[in-house]
């Protein structure tokens, strides 16, 4: 009728395609919370001669792909965080044995992480953002690698270190995002969701 108003449509749902809690507090830093997380069951081993960078992009995207096939209809985001020492991709630490080799890597060297995002929109666009950063850690000392390991700190992640723990006391140089090791860069993930018409602050 003449004069009425056509009501907003509602905005679709935000979608996080990760279980972690770091990404999740990221997410919090743009001042968004998502309607709904989904945890996505991909198999997330490399090809062969998969590089670092490479590795990142394609896990980003399908985990995406995933949790858009269980979430139709939303916007969904999903991270994947990949530590390369040269051409090699480091594991995510479940072990001692593998934090303690991926320590002994890093130490007294500089190595480069690389934090995909991709975003997809409800039409099924996906759109695709990639940080690298460069660490440089200090020359570490067995002590400082053994108490590391006793912190438990490094469980599950990539590299064997979380930069937004302790571990930080050994980088005496960073090149990059900061958020991008941590799990989610900030600046890429906040222009994917406003071009995905998320409103972002």
């Amino acid at each position: 009728m003449a004069g009425e108003v056509s009501p907003a449509s509602p905005s679709p749902a935000l979608v996080l395609a990760s279980a972690s809690p770091r990404r999740l507090e990221l997410l919090g830093r743009l001042g968004l919370k998502p309607d709904r997380v989904v945890a996505t069951d991909i198999d997330e081993s490399s090809l062969k001669g998969e590089r670092p960078r490479a590795h990142a992009v394609r896990l980003a995207a399908e985990k995406a792909r995933a949790a858009a096939a269980l979430a139709p209809g939303s916007v969904v985001l999903a991270g994947d965080t990949v530590v390369g020492a040269g051409a090699r991709i480091l594991p995510k630490a479940e072990d001692e044995a593998t934090a303690r080799h991926c320590l002994a890597l890093l130490s007294g060297r500089r190595h480069r992480v690389f934090s995909a995002v991709a975003v997809i929109t409800p039409d099924g666009t996906l759109r695709e953002a990639l940080s690298e950063t460069i660490v440089r850690f200090k020359r570490l000392s067995p002590e400082e690698i053994a108490s590391y390991i006793a912190s438990g700190e490094w469980h599950g992640k990539a590299g064997g270190y979380a930069i937004q723990g302790s571990a930080e006391g050994f980088c005496d140089w960073l090149s990059g995002s900061h958020s991008g090791v941590v799990g989610l860069p900030l600046f890429e993930t906040r222009r994917l969701l406003r071009a995905a018409g998320v409103k972002v602050g």
